[in-house]
């Protein structure tokens, strides 16, 4: 006797809808089991899904947007991405649940045990889905432009720790690095990160423009995860542009703008004016600027005594400092937020918003299926009101 193969679970969305190329005002999202089947105008759905009922409470006025993709995150909801499993578990689901559906683990420097530890934990992460990936922040980071990240624990380039690093992680579990290209051996870190697969980021550098240019070239011209190199929290970590140093904010917006480089900003209204968003905005572009949220484990949380990496971080008015020094370590904004803020603030279109926030910082990193709602795509879909408020959650076709 044959047994029926089991209907697969189909879920249909109706609203506004923010595609990869323009907003679909009144637009369906279609979703057979974990994936995609269409995404577009309403009056094009495909015969077979028509007369399909909304979810229950389903109500009109709401946007759908893509899952968003956060590739630098260190924490969330008391939770820290490091050798604790569990305390990154934490991390990953604050960040799920407020729209990041797919996001990269980050781990601060520290001494090479620990690291290792945490390239562990985290690929446990990656491997049971919860996270897309490890970012390596340092170690071979400049003492000058540490900013939060532990002096102590900043070395030299080290090839053996890369490849251990990375076996650690797990195949294919390292994203990026980033990494100060003015380091004894730094010249060498590009080629490294690209032999297991992972994408070098510059920043925590004290490089002038010229060494911050070849170091940037020296990453795509390896190619990996598709050759564009990315630089860590553009502005943050580095020297400022000045009329004669443009160092390496001026190397980075160059190579982005002529569309052979990805930046980082936080654009939480804490680390970055507004103006300066704006700014890169208009010289790059949405296809060559990845909003990321550098969020520590204070992110959904009230302000107060926190750690990043060991160091105490006091987190006053949504601004996260070191308690000694008084110097930015990390934020606490999501994703959805800084889209909120570009799009009401700063009058940057919806489009470009969530693409800076989903798509850009997927094809960064060669994450083929996720940042769209395209066909195909994995059915990660973050629902909001008119306000760009988070009202549902859509990850793998399953409600968070």
């Amino acid at each position: 006797m044959n047994s029926a193969s089991p209907s697969p679970h189909r879920i249909l969305l109706t609203g506004t809808v923010v595609l990869p190329d323009r907003v679909v005002s009144d637009g369906a999202v279609a979703i057979t089991d974990t994936r995609i089947a269409y995404a577009g105008e309403r009056s094009s759905l495909p015969p077979e899904w028509v007369g399909v009922a909304a979810p229950e409470g389903w109500r009109g006025g709401l946007t759908l947007l893509p899952g968003l993709v956060d590739i630098h995150c260190h924490g969330g909801n008391g939770g820290e991405f490091g050798p604790d499993v569990d305390s990154g578990r934490t991390a990953a689901a604050h960040h799920h649940g407020r729209g990041s559906t797919t996001v990269i683990g980050s781990l601060v420097s520290a001494p090479a045990q620990t690291l290792l530890d945490g390239a562990r934990a985290l690929g446990e992460l990656v491997r049971g889905g919860e996270l897309a990936g490890i970012h390596l922040e340092g170690p071979f980071l400049s003492t000058v432009r540490c900013g939060a990240q532990n002096p102590a624990a900043l070395v030299d380039a080290d090839l053996v720790l890369v490849a251990a690093l990375a076996e650690a992680g797990g195949e294919g579990s390292l994203a990026h690095m980033t990494w100060a290209p003015e380091r004894p051996g730094g010249s060498t870190i590009p080629a490294a990160l690209a032999a297991v697969g992972a994408v070098g980021s510059l920043g925590h550098t004290d490089a002038d423009y010229d060494d911050a240019a070849r170091a940037l070239e020296s990453v795509a011209a390896q190619g990996a995860r598709g050759g564009l190199p990315l630089t860590t929290h553009l502005f943050n970590g580095m020297p400022p542009l000045l009329s004669r140093a443009p160092g390496p904010v001026g190397a980075a917006i160059a190579a982005a703008a002529r569309g052979e480089a990805v930046v980082e900003l936080i654009a939480d209204a804490v680390h970055l004016d507004g103006g300066t968003v704006r700014m890169v905005y208009d010289a790059v572009g949405a296809d060559h600027l990845a909003l990321v949220s550098d969020a520590m484990a204070a992110s959904g949380l009230p302000d107060g005594a926190y750690s990043l990496g060991g160091l105490d971080v006091t987190v006053s008015d949504r601004a996260a400092r070191l308690t000694d020094s008084g110097t930015l370590a990390g934020g606490v904004s999501t994703l959805v937020e800084q889209v909120r803020w570009l799009v009401d603030d700063l009058g940057i279109p919806l489009a470009d918003a969530v693409k800076a926030a989903s798509t850009t910082p997927a094809r960064a990193l060669a994450l083929t299926d996720v940042g769209s709602l395209s066909a195909g795509f994995s059915a990660d879909v973050v629902v909001v009101d008119d306000q760009l408020s988070v009202q549902r959650v859509l990850r793998r076709g399953a409600w968070l």
